[in-house]
């Protein structure tokens, strides 16, 4: 998970104390501390919390340890959770519009788009509660006026998932500079979903 903040910090997904990571851990969560950072960051560091949070031991949690907690609990998959302030997501997330299907890619995430969350106060319940809503049936979405989350099967999914949604709202916004994007219909969608659908059968190990 240190290895995780410094990887986001460095290639500039995050900056300076932005952003958390978590990672079930039992029956509870591994989650990053309350302004933690990579310059700093350690793994004694890191803070164990119930998917209640209760906090065992020393440390207090991430601010957001609300919405971290909440998909983990209620998205059994999920093995790990990553919540940036990436440039772009953000920008985008200002405009509290979901990324629709301007890429074959976007439907890697779940769905025909990437939502985005109504808008909340930071660190609330109200923001977990959003969240969650946002999240049911995707891999990642926007939290308005805030930032990104994602997903995933682990740790090392969810960064890959993180760098991903970042990339295609870079490349949305592009598009959107040079005039409006043409959005794949639904038949076309059908098709991509059935080709991930293909492709991770194929890459499950045998």
């Amino acid at each position: 998970m240190v290895a995780a903040v410094r990887f986001l910090e460095d290639k500039g997904l995050n900056h300076g104390s932005a952003g958390n990571v978590s990672m079930r851990f039992g029956e509870g969560a591994l989650i990053t501390p309350t302004g933690g950072r990579g310059d700093w960051l350690t793994p004694d560091d890191i803070v164990h919390i119930s998917l209640d949070g209760e906090v065992s031991g020393r440390g207090k949690p991430s601010s957001e340890w609300r919405f971290h907690t909440g998909i983990l609990r209620t998205r059994p998959e999920a093995e790990a959770v990553v919540h940036t302030h990436a440039d772009c997501c953000v920008a985008l997330s200002c405009l509290r519009k979901p990324i629709p299907p301007f890429h074959y890619m976007i439907a890697s995430f779940g769905g025909n788009d990437v939502p985005c969350s109504r808008y909340e106060p930071f660190g609330s319940a109200a923001l977990a509660d959003v969240a969650v809503e946002a999240i049911k049936g995707h891999l990642a979405c926007l939290l308005a006026n805030h930032g990104m989350i994602a997903m995933g099967r682990s740790l090392q999914h969810a960064l890959d998932l993180t760098v991903k949604l970042e990339t295609l709202a870079r490349q949305y916004i592009l598009a959107c500079q040079v005039g409006e994007p043409v959005l794949l219909d639904e038949e076309e969608l059908v098709e991509v979903h059935a080709r991930y659908g293909t492709y991770a059968a194929a890459a499950m190990p045998r």
